[in-house]
């Protein structure tokens, strides 16, 4: 079986949603109804393929959507444009950086290559400022 973090190595967001459409659009034609109902269903490895490629999607979006606000606060943006734009409160998308710093500083204290360095960290943290 494919692991989801073998998948998120392997595909773009772009190339995960091709895969992800084609398979979602393969199990709808070929049926959903409940097995041994006559209704053909995808290959079980396909249908695992499935629901991983969910998740990485998943991720590579929301990893995406942190380097547009921090694309936005470079532009000049505010707290408030960004959560006007994401639909949220400008406190939740504020926190929501903060949280995706973390986690990079955190890969590189982890694995020293992936992640923000120390300096890196400083930087985009400064650029985040305060949510007021």
């Amino acid at each position: 079986m494919t692991t989801i973090d073998e998948l998120e190595r392997e595909h773009t967001l772009l190339t995960a949603a091709h895969r992800y459409d084609d398979l979602r659009l393969r199990h709808t034609l070929l049926g959903s109804g409940p097995p041994g109902e006559g209704d053909v269903h995808l290959p079980k490895d396909e249908a695992l393929e499935l629901l991983a490629l969910g998740e990485v999607l998943s991720r590579k979006a929301s990893y995406g959507r942190q380097l547009a606000v921090r694309a936005a606060r470079a532009a000049g943006a505010s707290w408030a444009q960004i959560a006007a734009a994401s639909g949220v409160t400008k406190q939740s998308a504020w926190e929501a950086h903060q949280a995706w710093i973390q986690a990079q500083a955190d890969a590189h204290r982890a694995h020293d290559w992936e992640g923000f360095s120390a300096d890196e960290e400083r930087d985009a943290r400064r650029l985040a400022g305060s949510p007021d």
